[in-house]
């Protein structure tokens, strides 16, 4: 049987489709599946054993003008199997315009499921799956019913085999966010960082572009001790990761891969919580914020009132907090 899934980005949302793949590989043995995906993430999907091709799509540059050349190219690689099933696992207008592309049957969410309702009408088939539920389950429905098999019972399998624990105690802060309110402020992990050295624990930061790598190097100099990685792509992310003992991360894709990789994680929660998106896996520790305008699942804060720290609903989160669970981690 021939499948394709259709799930472009972000990082968290296709590290969260895989163990949807391990259970097909698993109901549906000899299963060939390929994955279209955005060229920026093409490395994530590709680590699950049982996908065969990546076909790659560069969607963000399309929109700010035509490729027709590239376009052309994606399209006649898109065209050149025909499959038993396509799955379109984004439940969007711009994912089930691709599926549509496809040489074979699409299947998607329903119309309530869907994350844009109107996307539902591009597919033959459909699954239905609360939105009360983790995004990691309602991805596991979406393909159990696409194929017909039974919902395993079973934990969520990533497919990734977890790293080699490093040697000495390791803690990888993931300070870096897509999201200004989903940023725990840099004084907070600056004071962790802080903790971590007077424990003997050693402090490493990662960055990816200009902004995260200027706040790392002012962490780090505030916390001598600590150690800067750079982390341009994504191999490169799961390598660094990899070396961590303990994790202490925003809301974010490099927080997902960490789980998926088994490592002991803190993850905070200001502007989201947890219970839809948060990270799984063994050792995460989810903290969320207490304040009234938390969640509010906004990218920008509009807090007004008196605050020591930006955004204000972090301050109920303060560095000693997240180190006591960091200590009982690595003990």
């Amino acid at each position: 049987m021939r499948l394709l899934v259709i799930k472009t980005s972000s990082l968290g949302d296709i590290l969260n489709s895989l163990p949807a793949v391990s259970d097909a590989a698993r109901a549906r043995p000899g299963i060939e599946i390929d994955w279209v995906v955005e060229e920026a993430f093409a490395a994530a999907p590709a680590w699950h054993p049982a996908v065969s091709e990546i076909i790659p799509v560069n969607l963000r540059r399309w929109r700010r003008g035509l490729q027709l050349g590239e376009m052309g190219k994606f399209i006649g690689r898109l065209r050149a199997k025909r499959y038993d099933l396509v799955i379109d696992a984004q439940g969007l207008v711009k994912s089930a315009l691709l599926a549509l592309l496809t040489r074979g049957p699409v299947s998607g969410f329903d119309y309530p499921s869907a994350r844009e309702s109107i996307a539902s009408f591009a597919y033959r088939r459909h699954a239905t799956a609360s939105w009360e539920i983790h995004a990691i389950d309602r991805q596991r429905r979406l393909f159990a019913q696409a194929l017909g098999y039974p919902l395993p019972e079973t934990p969520p399998d990533f497919g990734l085999p977890p790293p080699a624990r490093p040697v000495r105690p390791r803690l990888l802060l993931l300070h870096g966010t897509t999201w200004e309110t989903k940023r725990w402020p840099e004084s907070y992990w600056i004071g962790l960082a802080q903790r971590a050295t007077a424990a003997g624990v050693e402090p490493v930061l990662r960055w990816h572009g200009e902004q995260e790598r200027e706040e790392a190097e002012r962490i780090a100099a505030a916390a001598p001790g600590t150690l800067v990685l750079p982390a341009p792509d994504l191999e490169t992310l799961r390598r660094v990761i990899g070396e961590a003992s303990v994790v202490a991360a925003n809301d974010s894709g490099p927080a997902h891969l960490a789980a998926a990789l088994g490592i002991p994680s803190v993850t905070l929660y200001g502007a989201t919580r947890p219970e839809h998106n948060g990270t799984v896996g063994p050792g995460q520790v989810h903290l969320a914020a207490v304040f009234p305008c938390s969640p509010c699942r906004s990218r920008v804060c509009t807090y007004r009132g008196p605050s020591a720290v930006t955004p204000a609903c972090y301050g109920s989160l303060p560095p000693d907090m997240v180190w006591r669970e960091i200590e009982k981690l690595i003990r």
